[in-house]
């Protein structure tokens, strides 16, 4: 073990008593007292003192003072003197006083004989007596070859502690020296001297938690033996244990148990409620992170948790600060300097104690007007059986987390909810809601388990339908479709009074049932005939649901479609029926291009879901705000939505069922020319087990466009065909739902089947003019043209963008791919001119959506047909005006618009414009993105999306 003086650390103390020595050698004697926090190290230099002493020829005589000898007078100075064999007979008087002077007499005898050292270990454990007769000694042996040296312990405590022994002395006839406590580099020496192999994260984690105390850090040491000499694994040190349970022989607890002992009760109390309510704490925010609230005031907590002194806790908790046993937060709220050092603390502490820690402070918070998650948190280390107002935080805590996206706190709050003493209608809508919870947070038995708990629970209908609801989509969700549709059957059959609940359940059994194509084909078979027969037995939300099965068919016109989802868009819903609606509504409506609308719809139902409640439609809204966004062919933002802004893609955990905005995601992949991405995410998906559903033909269409785009066109010829067989079986034969035919058709042509690509294309287009909408229409009319050739091919071609133009807002690509095919065509027919004006237009707009591919194909069409001029306008900062360049630069600043126009005497409507055609130039999307857009690429050359024809 080090010594007391390494490094430095003790080089004053060193220095103080040598020279006393000195002085008592000399005759003249004294007092020095050596106070310092517990674990300091007095004893250490109270020891080495007394070999220096003796070394120096100094007879030394030692006593270590304790409590339990204090109900006898004179108990410490007889033990010091008790060693020397020239004195005898000390037997204590009746009289205090000639007690006093006989042993006063006795020490001046000895000293006569040699000079002494008196060493008096914690002399604040003394009787009051030997404190008395050592204070009236440091009066008179400045004459005496006499040198007392105490420890004492000083340190802040909530109990407040007696006089110290030198405060009724004058500063003449003491020298005190506070040991501080041990830095950080010297902690670190003595680290790395025990473990010569020790890493830097590792001492510094050995540092912080000794806090440092020299008593603390050898204790650990001696815990963790040679475990950082063991071989290493290759991804670094073992971190160091947060729980005392994983060292031996156990020397750092007792360590810390010590000093908790030597503080007292009441400081003990307040140090272990402090170590039990710093497990509630939320994880330590970062510096700069704004969301990272501290918690209701902790001296507050503390005195109401512990009954102690405000003002003392106050006093303790800014001691222990400066010690390093406690360090402040991000937040400012005290923390133990390292989690295994927190773990010591509370060693020992009964489980009802921490409770109780934790229902007051819980109780303090409330009156506070603290945020309910942060009480709930002291609630969840709490016993059920709280008052009311527990389960109310309970349940606001829940919605806080819902609304953060962290399903697995609010799983916790809920749990801990369940806890309390319930009736069964609200235990059946807690368990509910768990189960849902379960769901988000991929734990599919733990749903279904809760659910169907809760469904066994007495409870209102409206509660029952909910219920059923979320147990049907978490069991189809595992595959077992059948059961689901049990389930809904026979809470339908218990619906009888209730026919708007009952519609509701059928209707979302029919929804479910997509998973199983046999159990479809009977739910909608039942749905035609009675709509047929009786439409009152459907409802508002089932007729829609008919509607989609009819345009999925062939059977409507989007115009119809269209006309017949707002008239029941229109009808007086049932609450609970209306997510059916407004999700079916909005997929029908972005077939139908009508994508403002399918927006609002997406938006509209999305808000009307119930938080933290599984329901089937908002996985279906999901994918319709995907569709949507791909339909607008806008790439880059639903990757952004998907992956996360700035997010490389790799190889996803290899799962079955492929969802749809899997499939919009790996087809936003391909379209920005991310083709290793794409596949890498695509080969994470096991296909064999997953569900007979349109998502999984939405997934093999979108798997085939890379594989033509890796120049795989058999392969994905092999997936388009899939695709189409499974639709077909599923009797959805319009290309609104994934345009096989079309798909399969080019892969025919690249070959080389050229008539059974223009069958495939024709019979395409005789669907899509069914459902008749400019996107359908217009891209069976491209592929039909690029497979029919010649002249009238040229005429496909040229009706295909004449159809695609007025509607390109809404068509999002399919111009751009209409454009491309006419170019080639016209250049194949030899009117170049004309061709390079649509492959301009083409790339362009391709350019517009970041669609690299398209500029690329575009770029090569140009060049075969001898273009010279690049392919698209220049973009980067090169490519910014000067007017352009400067409000970008103000904009960056943080000026708003109204502060650039004032400062530039310009009109508000300039700078937006300027700013648009910069967004454009720099492809950023918003203001926050402009500061390092500017600083990248200044000559504008990287800006060239292709090279210019030659």
């Amino acid at each position: 073990m080090s010594g007391p003086f390494r490094a430095g650390e003790r080089d004053g103390a060193d220095a103080l008593i040598t020279a006393r020595i000195e002085r008592a050698r000399s005759g003249a004697g004294g007092l020095v007292v050596l106070r310092g926090a517990t674990g300091t190290g007095r004893t250490a230099v109270l020891e080495a003192a007394a070999e220096h002493a003796a070394e120096c020829g100094l007879r030394v005589l030692r006593v270590r003072c304790s409590s339990e000898g204090t109900a006898v007078p004179f108990a410490a100075v007889r033990h010091l003197l008790a060693p020397v064999p020239e004195f005898t007979g000390t037997a204590a008087d009746a009289d205090d006083r000639a007690d006093a002077a006989r042993l006063w007499r006795l020490l001046c005898s000895y000293a006569a004989e040699r000079p002494l050292l008196l060493a008096v270990d914690d002399v604040h454990l003394a009787d009051d007596s030997s404190r008395h007769w050592l204070r009236e000694a440091a009066r008179h042996i400045d004459r005496l070859a006499v040198l007392v040296v105490a420890t004492e312990r000083s340190q802040y405590d909530i109990e407040p502690r007696p006089a110290g022994l030198t405060q009724p002395l004058s500063p003449s006839l003491v020298r005190t020296h506070t040991l501080a406590p041990l830095g950080d580099r010297a902690a670190a020496d003595v680290v790395r001297e025990a473990f010569p192999t020790a890493g830097p994260r590792w001492t510094a984690a050995c540092v912080r938690a000794a806090a440092g105390s020299p008593l603390l850090l050898h204790a650990l040491l001696d815990d963790l033996g040679g475990a950082p000499q063991d071989d290493l694994p290759p991804t670094g040190e073992p971190p160091l244990p947060e729980t005392c349970a994983a060292l031996y022989p156990g020397a750092y607890p007792a360590a810390v148990s010590w000093w908790l002992h030597s503080a007292g009760p009441a400081t003990a109390e307040v140090a272990r409620c402090l170590a039990a309510l710093e497990q509630a704490w939320p994880p330590e925010p970062a510096v700069d992170d704004p969301s990272g609230k501290a918690a209701s005031d902790p001296v507050h907590l503390l005195s109401e948790a512990t009954g102690a002194d405000p003002v003392r806790i106050a006093g303790w908790l800014a001691a222990m600060t400066r010690l390093g046993l406690l360090r402040p937060d991000a937040t400012g709220r005290p923390r133990y300097a390292h989690p295994l050092l927190r773990d010591a603390v509370l060693t020992g502490w009964p489980e009802t104690s921490r409770q109780a820690a934790h229902r007051a402070a819980a109780q303090a918070m409330l009156h506070q007007g603290e945020r309910a998650e942060a009480i709930a948190r002291h609630l969840l280390r709490a016993p059920g059986g709280e008052p009311p107002w527990a389960l109310r935080v309970l349940r606001d805590a829940v919605t806080v987390a819902v609304h953060d996206a962290r399903p697995d706190d609010a799983v916790g709050y809920l749990r801990r909810a369940l806890d309390e003493p319930l009736p069964d209608a609200q235990r059946q809508r807690l368990l509910t809601e768990l189960g849902s919870l379960h769901y988000a947070s991929a734990d599919v038995p733990a749903a279904i388990a809760r659910l169907a708990e809760a469904q066994h629970l007495a409870a209102e209908p409206r509660s029952r339908v909910r219920t059923a609801v979320a147990l049907g989509t978490a069991l189809a969700g595992r595959g077992e479709v059948r059961t689901a549709l049990e389930v809904l059957h026979r809470t339908q059959g218990q619906l009888s009074g209730h026919p708007d609940l009952a519609r509701t359940v059928q209707t979302a059994a029919a929804l479910l049932s997509d998973e199983d194509p046999a159990a479809r084909q009977r739910v909608y078979r039942w749905l035609c005939e009675a709509a047929d027969t009786s439409p009152e037995l459907v409802g508002t939300a089932g007729q829609a649901l008919l509607v989609r099965y009819a345009a999925t068919a062939a059977l409507i016109s989007a115009q119809e479609a269209m006309t017949r989802m707002r008239d029941l868009l229109a009808r007086p819903t049932d609450p609970l029926a209306e997510p059916f609606l407004l999700g079916t509504a909005a997929a029908v409506a972005q077939w139908a291009d009508e994508l403002d609308e399918a927006d609002r719809l997406v938006e509209q139902g999305l808000a009307g879901q119930r938080p933290g409640l599984l329901h089937p439609m908002r996985h279906a809204l999901l994918n319709t705000r995907a569709d949507i966004a791909a339909s607008r062919g806008d790439a880059v933002g639903l990757l952004t939505a998907y992956f996360g802004a700035g997010t490389t893609v790799g190889p996803v955990e290899s799962r079955s069922g492929p969802t749809n905005r899997d499939a919009t995601a790996l087809l936003a992949l391909v379209h920005t020319s991310r083709i290793e991405e794409a596949q890498r995410f695509a080969a994470g998906f096991d296909l064999s087990g997953a569900a007979e559903n349109f998502e999984l033909n939405r997934f093999l269409y979108a798997r085939g466009v890379l594989r033509v785009t890796s120049g795989d066109p058999a392969g994905a010829l092999h997936d388009f065909l899939e695709c189409g067989r499974r639709q077909s079986a599923r009797g959805e034969f319009s290309p609104v739902v994934t345009p096989w035919r079309t798909a399969a058709a080019q892969c025919r042509l690249a070959l080389g089947g050229g008539p059974d690509a223009v069958t495939l294309a024709a019979e395409e287009l005789r669907l899509a003019r069914v459902w008749n909408t400019p996107r359908t229409v217009g891209r069976a009319l491209r592929v039909l043209g690029a497979a029919t050739g010649g002249r009238r091919g040229l005429e496909l071609a040229e009706e295909a963008v004449a159809t695609l133009r007025p509607a390109s807002a809404a068509t999002g690509m399919e111009l751009v791919r209409a454009l491309l095919a006419q170019g080639r065509q016209l250049h194949a027919a030899g009117e170049r001119t004309h061709a390079r004006d649509c492959l301009r237009e083409a790339a362009e707009l391709a350019d517009g959506k970041g669609a690299v591919g398209m500029v690329t194909l575009a770029g090569q069409a140009l060049r075969q047909s001898g273009a010279r001029n690049p392919v698209v306008s220049r973009t980067g900062p090169g490519a910014l005006t000067g007017s352009e360049r400067r409000i970008a630069e103000l904009a960056a600043d943080g000026l708003t618009n109204t502060e650039i126009a004032d400062l530039l005497h310009l009109a508000r409507r300039t700078v937006e414009t300027h700013l648009t055609s910069t967004y454009r130039k720099l492809r950023i999307r918003r203001r926050t993105g402009l500061a390092e857009a500017l600083d990248r690429d200044p000559s504008g050359t990287a800006g060239l999306t292709a090279s210019s024809g030659q």
